[in-house]
């Protein structure tokens, strides 16, 4: 059963309490929410699906106690932010992060991204990298990887199967928000880890981001990233774009994966370093999926600081 719309939570029930203040930024024509904590350097962290910014809930706490601004926004499409018609290619959300740095009065962010957050700051650090200081990649290959293993890894497009069933109009949307989002539940479950699975942390988790997903446009918005990434593969602003990424980026990258990670294969990951002329330390880590933030939510945090003190 779908809920009616009037049934449905609005973009006010992300906004939750807690050690960090919200706010909105004027980004690139769009409106972010961001949950933000703390002062001193920037250190930016992007969500990915099918999630918002409350992925990162111990980590702004953390990062924010050890003398960072920390930052993070609910992606365009997602969450409390702007969730427009179009245009949801990666490149467009790449500038959405890239302005949003100059649009909070700073110079340069340390950014981390996991899944989709994780391509978005990989194009960031290729298209922008002047406001970029170091890199930290959370479940998320490399988009030229990525998008080749889409068409020449047989393993990795039956993990990504989920994607391919993404690409037709509004029935992935009406599946996605069935029965109060039982679907994004079915998939947090089988991506997460197992420890993390039984936990009631994860119950929580999970319950908010089938929440999350119910506000109105929130899971077209989610959706349509996926599409632009699949439909863009043979098309002339898909093909620039690889082209483009073929360059390495020039900023210490750090790369975490999770040993158990069913949705992003860690044997697709793996090979990113060819994509980084500057300093690159890649970690496989054991007993985790796909969640690594909320999954080792402390590692997680002593990684971020090592890497941007190393």
């Amino acid at each position: 059963m779908h809920p009616r719309r009037a049934d449905r939570p609005d973009a006010s029930s992300v906004l939750l309490a807690g050690p960090w203040v919200h706010n909105d930024y004027s980004t690139n024509g769009v409106r972010l929410h961001v949950a933000e904590a703390g002062s001193g350097p920037l250190i930016l962290l992007l969500h990915g699906f099918p999630q918002f910014w409350w992925t990162w809930r111990h980590q702004i706490v953390a990062l924010a106690d050890a003398g960072y601004r920390v930052v993070a926004p609910d992606l365009r499409g997602y969450g409390a932010s702007d969730k427009p018609p179009r245009p949801y290619d990666v490149m467009t959300t790449a500038a959405d992060i890239a302005r949003l740095v100059s649009a909070m009065g700073e110079r340069e962010a340390t950014l981390v991204g996991h899944d989709l957050g994780g391509s978005v700051a990989w194009t960031v650090a290729r298209f922008r990298p002047d406001v970029i200081a170091r890199l930290v990649i959370l479940s998320a290959p490399h988009p030229r990887r990525w998008r080749a293993a889409l068409v020449s890894d047989f393993k990795q497009i039956g993990a990504s199967s989920h994607v391919f069933g993404f690409q037709t109009p509004r029935i992935p949307e009406q599946r996605l928000t069935r029965d109060g989002a039982v679907e994004v539940g079915r998939l947090m479950t089988e991506w997460a880890g197992e420890r993390w699975a039984s936990t009631v942390d994860f119950a929580e988790a999970r319950e908010r981001y089938q929440q999350a997903m119910l506000i109105p446009q929130a899971a077209y918005g989610a959706l349509e990233h996926y599409r632009w990434a699949v439909r863009s593969l043979p098309r002339p602003d898909g093909v620039r774009y690889t082209r483009r990424m073929s360059i390495p980026v020039g900023m210490p990258t750090l790369q975490l994966h999770g040993a158990q990670d069913s949705c992003i294969l860690p044997t697709t990951a793996q090979g990113s370093s060819r994509y980084v002329s500057s300093t690159y330390e890649w970690q496989t880590i054991s007993h985790t999926g796909h969640f690594l933030p909320e999954e080792v939510p402390d590692l997680v945090t002593g990684e971020i600081l090592r890497w941007i003190k190393s």
